[in-house]
């Protein structure tokens, strides 16, 4: 895992001096602290790479990489899983090292970039040059693992791996906000690809690669999406419950290859026990590391013991009080390189830190609520799948009636949004429409960017194609959120994190399976949950599931009170079009415990603490 810097200049804009560059690069360090490349063509092109070294520890896995034949320079954070396989078909070459670096700048003299990109299975984010044809590639792995950011403003070309670094660039540091994705941010707490909140900012979408031409021009090319319709053909339990368990254990093996410390994290959760389970039918006594706090409502550290005693594991747990756990809020908070509103952000930094102490790579469970449909709005949306044709009158008398709700208002609010797609878009914003507006009235008639579709779909009566146009809204929707957290508080901590639910043949197997396998009767991931009881029986089943949180509600009314108020109240709130006083007036509301309001004070909280 790394950090990397690249700078482009069309039309004879000189770029900047190698000092210059540097600095700039220097701000990804922690990403990959063990060593330092640079190259520039010696005019208008320059590249600069920050090596955290996992495989091939010596020099020949260093980058930025050219290939044997010097057509191709590349660089790449991320790991290729499938690289070995790769390699086989290529052993004409003598190789120098046992890097994937290394192994795709040859694929790339073979079957030159599309289609090598199309071959790799793992997460990574790169940028090569093509001497040849004299044209750059931006290119993202097909489930947006790792981070791709950059700037482009007709002349400049500035693609890096942090955020910061783009509107740090002298190209882009004057760029206004952009409305419409500062609105995206304050509903989704997030900023989602492919935008950046300053103008001529972007990220690469997951799945596609964008080719920048010698006159300038580009074009996107979209190699892998995950497809909306239902495409099932395993409707037996038994057997889906076979054939997604040997691709989870061969996605948890190929992750194994490393040539540094490895292990895993453990929350107790359906998740993260199941991958670690076969993690250790790999190796022995795995290393796993677990949080645990003093707030039973967020702590899962008992169970996480269990599976860890059952499974025979070396298991680090680290017991934090709350007061423990706030004395890291600035050190989690210095991970923020960009608009991020997730508080889950401080315990994922947490167990990074403690990870970071014995490996410096982890296996995580990512990605298995949204293939295995875990969360609880694909429950309550697929249950009121009925009545969203009705009129919305009818919705609105239904929303009253225990017998059709739940005890949770903004679950129930399902009923009253017009559209299923928006049901579940309005279940992903804690920012409440009566505060955005008090908060942000100059945004209340800006329309979100057209481009953004992903919870666009429409209404239908079969309960599978709305599981799996809910499966294609979190994939790229929620989804991508948490696996920004967790780049980022992973990453400042200098530590690689792998998610083998998103090996590209475990997606697919999941795509094969009858959604309603693992849906059904009130309760979500039946298959997962199976799988886990058949290899770990001795640990009861979850009843409820906790999340990874913190009790943010009630800090900000004691602990971080002082600390987020005077922040938020010192910051230039005018830049994006905020008055003092409408901050002031919720921040009192909050803490006169007269509402709940610790997503929208964070979202702000974390929007002026970024930059």
């Amino acid at each position: 895992m790394c950090g990397f810097l690249v700078e482009l200049n069309i039309g004879g804009r000189s770029i900047m001096s190698k000092p210059h560059f540097l600095d700039l690069l220097r701000k990804s360090r922690r990403r990959g602290p063990d060593s330092q490349g640079w190259f520039s063509n010696g005019s208008n092109l320059q590249f600069g790479f920050n090596r955290l070294a996992i495989l091939e520890l010596t020099a020949a896995g260093e980058q930025p990489m050219h290939s044997h034949n010097a057509r191709y320079t590349l660089v790449f954070n991320g790991e290729i899983y499938n690289h070995l396989e790769l390699r086989r078909q290529l052993d004409y070459i003598a190789f120098k090292g046992h890097s994937d670096t290394e192994t795709i700048v040859a694929c790339f003299v073979e079957w030159g970039v599309i289609d090598t990109i199309k071959k790799l299975n793992g997460m990574f984010s790169m940028v090569v040059y093509d001497k040849d044809l004299d044209e750059i590639h931006l290119v993202r792995d097909f489930a947006g693992i790792k981070p791709l950011f950059y700037g482009w403003d007709g002349h400049t070309l500035v693609a890096a791996s942090q955020y910061d670094q783009i509107f740090s660039h002298p190209s882009f540091t004057e760029k206004s906000i952009d409305p419409q994705v500062l609105k995206l941010y304050l509903e989704q707490h997030f900023m989602p690809a492919p935008f950046g909140l300053y103008t001529d900012t972007y990220q690469v979408n997951p799945g596609e690669i964008i080719t920048f031409t010698k006159n300038g021009q580009y074009n996107k090319t979209r190699y892998w999406e995950l497809p909306k319709t239902s495409i099932y053909s395993v409707i037996d339990r038994k057997k889906a419950s076979q054939y997604i368990s040997d691709k989870i254990s061969q996605s948890v093996g190929s992750q194994l290859l490393s040539d540094v410390p490895l292990g895993a994290f453990l929350s107790g959760g359906v998740d993260s026990s199941l991958i670690t389970s076969y993690i250790r039918d790999y190796t022995r006594n795995p290393q796993v590391f677990t949080i645990g706090s003093d707030s039973q409502k967020h702590d899962e550290s008992a169970r996480a013991q269990q599976f860890a005693e059952a499974m025979e594991l070396q298991q680090q747990i680290w017991q934090l009080s709350a007061t423990e756990a706030l004395s890291y809020w600035d050190e989690a908070m210095a991970s923020l390189h960009e608009p991020f509103a997730d508080f889950s952000i401080l315990p994922t930094y947490l167990v990074s830190k403690l990870a970071k102490k014995k490996v410096t790579v982890s296996l995580s469970g990512d990605g298995g609520d949204e293939l295995f449909f875990g969360y609880e709005r694909f429950w309550s949306i697929g249950k009121n799948i009925s009545y969203q044709h009705y009129p919305e009158i009818f919705r609105k008398l239904l929303y009253g009636i225990d017998k059709y709700t739940t005890g949770n208002k903004r679950v129930n609010s399902v009923l009253l949004a017009p559209s299923q797609g928006k049901a579940q878009q309005g279940l992903h914003s804690r920012f409440r429409k009566n505060w955005l507006n008090e908060i942000a009235p100059h945004l209340q008639d800006i329309e979100l960017p057209q481009s953004y579709g992903v919870y666009q779909y429409s209404n239908t009566r079969d309960i599978r194609q709305l599981l799996c146009n809910m499966r294609y809204s979190e994939f790229y929707g929620m989804m991508q959120k948490t696996l920004r957290k967790v780049d980022l508080a992973s990453m400042q901590n200098s530590l690689e994190v792998r998610v083998p639910f998103l090996d590209k043949n475990v997606i697919e197997a999941s795509l094969q399976i009858d959604p309603l396998l693992s849906y059904g009767k009130g309760e979500q991931k039946q298959l997962l949950k199976g799988l886990l009881n058949s290899r770990i029986p001795a640990v009861a089943e979850e009843k409820v599931k906790k999340g990874f949180s913190v009790p943010l509600t009630a800090w900000l009314r004691q602990d971080l009170r002082e600390k987020v108020s005077e922040h938020l109240l010192d910051a230039d709130l005018s830049r994006f079009g905020f008055e003092k006083k409408n901050v002031e007036k919720m921040l009192s509301s909050h803490f006169q415990k007269n509402e709940d309001l610790k997503w929208p004070i964070f979202t702000l909280y974390a929007l002026t603490k970024f930059r």
